[in-house]
C-alpha cells in the first residue's frame, strides 16, 4: 500500500491532504450550524447570575489558560536551540502548525471525546467510563460560556502533549508525516486517555482499598506521560538521525546551534507552569492556589540546582543546559502533586526528579538505542512517571482529602500504579498505530539527501538564517561608479 501510494505524483498527494482539511471545516461550518438545535448560555447573563463568583473565576481560568498557550513560544525556543541551524525552519513551522491542527482537532472530536459524559459543563451529558460522545464542535448545548471556557483551557494541554513529540523526531521526519499525526494525539490519543482521568472516566472512580480515584492534578500523566511516550515510540519508529550512533551502538553529541534560545526557553516555560498548574483549579476563589504556586516553584528550582551540581561533581563544569533540563523535570514531576502536597515535599519531588531524568535518558540512548534529539522523553515521560508516583507518596490530605503513604494510606498509590499502566497500554500501541499507518502511506522520514542538506531548504524553501548575496552591478565606463572612480573601470576591464 505504501508502494502504491508513493507512486501517486506529489502535487496530488498534497491535493488530498489539503483536501482532507477542507471538508472537516466545510463540515463544521455548514453541517454543524443545521444540527446545533439550541445553546445553553451563550452570553454568559443566566450563568452570572446564578454564581456571582463566576466572573472572576472565569478569569482567572483564561488567563491562565493564556499562560499555557504562551509555553508553545517556550517549547519552540528550547527545541530549536538543541538542534542545528539548517533544520531551524522545520522546527518552528512544526512547533507552530503542531499547535494549530492538534487544537482544530481537539475542537471537532478530541473535546466531546475527552468531556462528553462528565456533565461537568451544559452540552456534555452523553458518553461513558471510556468515551464521550458529547459536546463535538462545541455547538448545541455546548455551545456555552462555561463549556468554552473549559475547552479553551482544556485545548492548550492538549496542544503541549502534542508538541513535546516535536523535539525526539527533530531534524528528520517530514513535516507532513508530523502535522498529520498531531491531528490524529489531539483528536483521539491524547482526549481518550484524558477522560479516563478527568472526564469522569473509570480511572476516576476506581476503587482500591477503600480510596477512590486515581489523581493527577495538572497533568504530569495526562500531559507529558502521554506525550513522551508518544514522543519516545516516534522517535524509535522514524529511526536516528545520521551520525548519531556508531557501528557499535556508542551514541555521538550532536551539538545544538544556540545555546541563548535553550534558557530562554526554559524561562518561558517556567513563567507558563504558573498558568499551568494554579490554573488547574479552574477558581480563582480556590485558595489553594497560592499553595500551588509555591509548590511549583520550589519543585522547579529545586531540579535546576539538583541537575546541575550534579553534573558539576562528575565534570568540574557548570552545564547550563543541564540546569535547564533538571528545572523542567522538576516541573513536569510536581504537575501532578502540586495541589495535595507540602512546600518540604515539593522540594523533595524536584530533588528526586533528577535521578528519573537521568535514568530515563541512559535507557532510551544507551539500551533502547533511540535518538531523542532533545531529551524530550526523559524529561516528559521520566519526569511524569515520578511526578504520578509522587502523589501516592507525599498527599498530605490537606486537599479533597488525598493522602499518599506518609498518612498511612496505601490505597492511593495502588491507584497510581494503574494509572500508569492503563496510560501505557492505551499510548504506546496508539502512538505506534499512528506513526506505522503514516509511514506506510505518505512515508515518515526525510530523504538522505535531504536530512544531510537540513530540512529547511528542502521542505520550506527557506533558511533560517540566509547569508546575504552581493547584487551584481555590470560596470561600464559610462556608469556613474567609473566616472566617480575611474581606476574601478580599469579594474574591471583587467578582470
Amino acid at each position: 500500500m505504501d508502494r502504491l501510494f508513493l507512486r501517486i505524483p506529489m502535487p496530488f498527494r498534497r491535493g488530498v491532504i489539503a483536501a482532507a482539511m477542507f471538508v472537516m471545516l466545510a463540515v463544521a461550518f455548514w453541517v454543524i450550524p443545521i444540527i446545533a438545535a439550541y445553546a445553553a448560555d451563550p452570553t454568559g447573563a443566566d450563568t452570572l447570575k446564578e454564581n456571582p463568583n463566576a466572573a472572576v473565576n472565569m478569569a482567572w481560568t483564561l488567563i491562565t489558560g493564556f499562560l499555557v498557550w504562551f509555553m508553545q513560544l517556550g517549547f519552540a525556543f528550547l527545541g530549536a536551540g538543541l538542534i542545528r541551524a539548517k533544520n531551524n525552519v522545520n522546527y518552528w513551522t512544526k512547533s507552530f502548525m503542531d499547535f494549530c491542527i492538534s487544537s482544530l482537532a481537539f475542537w471537532a472530536f478530541g473535546f466531546a471525546m475527552m468531556f462528553g459524559g462528565s456533565k461537568l459543563f451544559p452540552g456534555l451529558d452523553q458518553g461513558n467510563g471510556f468515551i464521550g460522545f458529547s459536546g463535538f464542535f462545541l455547538s448545541g448545548a455546548s455551545y456555552d460560556v462555561s463549556t468554552i471556557m473549559m475547552w479553551f483551557f482544556q485545548m492548550v494541554f492538549a496542544a503541549t502533549a502534542c508538541t513535546i513529540v516535536a523535539g525526539a523526531v527533530a531534524e528528520r521526519m517530514k513535516i507532513t508525516a508530523y502535522l498529520a499525526y498531531a491531528f490524529i494525539i489531539g483528536a483521539i490519543i491524547y482526549p481518550i486517555y484524558g477522560k479516563w482521568i478527568w472526564g469522569g472516566g473509570w480511572l476516576s472512580t476506581l476503587t482500591i482499598g477503600g480510596v477512590t480515584g486515581a489523581r493527577d492534578f495538572a497533568g504530569s500523566g495526562v500531559v507529558h506521560m502521554v506525550g513522551g511516550l508518544a514522543a519516545l515510540i516516534g522517535a524509535a519508529m522514524v529511526g536516528p538521525r545520521i551520525g548519531r550512533f556508531n557501528a557499535d551502538g556508542t551514541p555521538n553529541n550532536i551539538k545544538g546551534h544556540n545555546l541563548p534560545f535553550v534558557v530562554i526557553g526554559t524561562f518561558i516555560l517556567f513563567f507558563g507552569w504558573f498558568g499551568f498548574n494554579p490554573g488547574s483549579t479552574l477558581a480563582a476563589t480556590d485558595l489553594r492556589i497560592s499553595v500551588i504556586a509555591v509548590n511549583t516553584f520550589l519543585a522547579g528550582v529545586t531540579g535546576a540546582i539538583v541537575a546541575l551540581y550534579w553534573h558539576f561533581s562528575r565534570t568540574g563544569k557548570m552545564d547550563i543546559t543541564m540546569a535547564c533540563n533538571g528545572c523542567l523535570a522538576g516541573l513536569v514531576a510536581i504537575t501532578a502533586p502540586c495541589a495535595f502536597v507540602a512546600p518540604w515535599a515539593a522540594v523533595l519531588i524536584g530533588a528526586i526528579a533528577v535521578p528519573f531524568l537521568l535514568a530515563t535518558s541512559y535507557f532510551v540512548e544507551r539500551v533502547l538505542k533511540v535518538d531523542d534529539a532533545v531529551g524530550a522523553v526523559p524529561v516528559h515521560f521520566g519526569g511524569g512517571l515520578w511526578g504520578l508516583l509522587a502523589v501516592g507518596i507525599f498527599a498530605d490530605g490537606t486537599y479533597l482529602d488525598v493522602k499518599g503513604l506518609i498518612t498511612g494510606e496505601t490505597g492511593q498509590l495502588l491507584l497510581q500504579l494503574v494509572d500508569i499502566a492503563a496510560l501505557i497500554a492505551w499510548v504506546a500501541p496508539t502512538a505506534f498505530l499512528t506513526f506505522w499507518a503514516i509511514k506506510k502511506t505518505m512515508g515518515l522520514r526525510a530523504s538522505r539527501e535531504e536530512e544531510l542538506q537540513g530540512l529547511d531548504v528542502p521542505e520550506h524553501g527557506m533558511e533560517s538564517y540566509p547569508v546575504e548575496q552581493p547584487v551584481p552591478v555590470p560596470v561600464s565606463a559610462a556608469s556613474p561608479v567609473t566616472k566617480a572612480y575611474p581606476r574601478g573601470a580599469e579594474a574591471a576591464k583587467a578582470g
